[in-house]
């Protein structure tokens, strides 16, 4: 705004006012001292004038220094970020870039975006990077991998989400190759609120409301968001104050997008209710991500309380493959608060790459409160839920399992004399002989050969100071061995005979001696 459009009325600019008073108690606003005070007062704008004339940015997330490439669109918000950090380069000490990716869509109106950010980027003089992309083919593919998936996308969420994650993986690739520290995206308070209550509407958990983050942090460099306070309203009005052009994305009017459809017709409604429901929503997004800095520090401690690794070994220790999973103490899972109980759950899953809804948290809390051991539940995304009587056990795998994915028995075998070391059972057996007088050999002159084995129907044993063998499946039932647990419950066998059970005492062989040690990194 030139200073001749700066309108003042009688005693209107209590800075002039207060000016004049000084310089002369008695006189009267006149248009000579106005001149007179433009020419000599060294910033003339009133400060709510001068607020109009700039952007406001969040300069907490711009060091000097800073190599920043500005993810330019050619729409109003990219458009208005650019210039705003141009014009405060010198006094934030910052490096531009300017970066834009085409996406594949639109025809010659993205063609034409592409012109207008090329064309802006060197008229301010600064290095331009682009690329392109199909996103149409990419979604596609997608779509391939993932059918039969429980969460279904109409194919406009799947063109929104796959051109989103297509322009990130680029600017991770720009990070990694062009010597940048930095990305800047142009996000406002408007996109923010949309977003808190896009993922309202999904039902999202508090991580989700926190909705976008200023900052986004990455192996390479972050993405920052300084314009998350600013408004569209304010962003066209210093565009339109500087008569600077932008382009219009025309498929921001198709409501067959649910981010249109909320921004058009649902945010405009809710706003009759309350006018300042996008600031209300823009805080809940503050509010909820403090909340997750916490709770993250708070769960990552009591998870190393709560959660264990592998199986419990017996004679103490656990056993640890990667088909185990995760599982969590219950006494200690059950003490906790209810909200603390929720978390740890979806923490544990998360190890596992699932995301459980609340319908399912709730299913494993129940389980964990008032399940009795051997009951199992099968969830989305592949989780599996088995409780014992002391651990709630959370694996993952494929939904419906298949010949593919059913894992074979474990089995490990050995001569006498000679070592086991099994890490399917988490233990390290050493089969010796008795003394000269043992008979290693089998009725057929061959060397006895040990088998260890998960049990099977059928199997017997003889357990010491008992009158006969007992049925496994039996023994395995006074034991209250339930779920995984039971199915591949260790035994040894030597010609046809089971001489060691997990967990019991037998009748011992005499023609060798047996030791059993749970199983140390280092062994097998």
């Amino acid at each position: 705004m030139a200073r001749d459009q700066l309108r003042i009325s009688d005693r209107s600019s209590p800075r002039l006012e207060h000016w004049l008073s000084i310089r002369n108690p008695h006189s009267t606003l006149h248009p000579l001292a106005v001149a007179h005070f433009f020419n000599h007062t060294s910033e003339p704008y009133h400060p709510l004038v001068r607020k109009s004339l700039t952007l406001r940015l969040d300069t907490t997330l711009l060091e000097p220094g800073l190599r920043l490439a500005v993810g330019l669109s050619g729409g109003a918000d990219s458009v208005a970020l650019l210039c705003a950090l141009v014009d405060r380069s010198r006094e934030l000490g910052l490096v531009l870039h300017v970066a834009h990716l085409h996406h594949g869509l639109r025809g010659a109106e993205a063609d034409a975006d592409l012109e207008f950010c090329r064309d802006l980027a060197a008229r301010l003089d600064l290095e331009f990077h682009e690329a392109h992309v199909d996103t149409a083919k990419e979604a596609q593919r997608a779509r391939k991998i993932t059918k039969g998936d429980a969460e279904e996308n109409s194919p406009s969420d799947s063109i929104e989400g796959t051109a989103r994650r297509l322009r990130y993986q680029w600017f991770r690739k720009l990070l990694s190759e062009v010597p940048l520290d930095a990305i800047a995206t142009a996000h406002t308070l408007d996109d923010q609120a949309e977003t808190v209550l896009a993922k309202f509407l999904r039902g999202a958990w508090t991580e989700g409301l926190s909705g976008i983050h200023p900052k986004l942090n990455g192996p390479d460099g972050p993405i920052v968001r300084p314009l998350l306070h600013t408004t569209r309203a304010e962003i066209e009005a210093f565009l339109d104050a500087r008569n600077q052009p932008w382009r219009e994305d025309s498929t921001n009017r198709h409501l067959t997008f649910t981010r249109n459809r909320i921004r058009h017709e649902l945010l405009p409604q809710l706003a009759t209710w309350n006018p300042q429901l996008r600031d209300h929503l823009a805080q809940m997004a503050e509010l909820a991500r403090d909340d997750e800095a916490w709770w993250q520090s708070e769960v990552a401690r009591v998870a190393e309380q709560v959660m264990l690794r592998g199986r419990p070994v017996r004679g103490g220790g656990r056993a640890t493959t990667a088909a185990d999973g995760i599982a969590l103490d219950l006494a200690r899972l059950i003490a906790e608060p209810i909200a603390l109980q929720r978390r740890l759950l979806r923490y544990a899953a998360a190890q596992l790459e699932a995301a459980p809804d609340f319908t399912a948290t709730e299913a494993l809390r129940s389980l964990a409160q008032t399940g009795k051991a051997g009951q199992k539940l099968e969830l989305a995304q592949g989780l599996r839920a088995d409780r014992t009587h002391r651990e709630i056990r959370l694996s993952r795998g494929p939904n419906t399992p298949s010949v593919d994915h059913v894992r074979e028995p474990a089995q490990y075998e050995c001569v006498i004399p000679g070592e086991l070391a099994a890490t399917a059972f988490g233990c390290h057996m050493r089969l010796d002989l008795a003394g000269p007088a043992a008979a290693p050999d089998s009725s057929d002159g061959e060397r006895l050969k040990a088998v260890l084995r998960s049990w099977r129907p059928g199997d017997r044993v003889h357990l010491r100071y008992s009158s006969g063998p007992r049925k496994v499946k039996e023994v395995l039932e006074r034991m209250k061995v339930t779920g995984d647990d039971r199915t591949q419950w260790p035994v040894l066998e030597v010609a046809g005979r089971i001489v060691w059970m997990r967990g019991v005492e037998l009748v011992p062989d005499p023609r060798f001696r047996l030791s059993v040690e749970p199983l140390t990194p280092g062994l097998g």
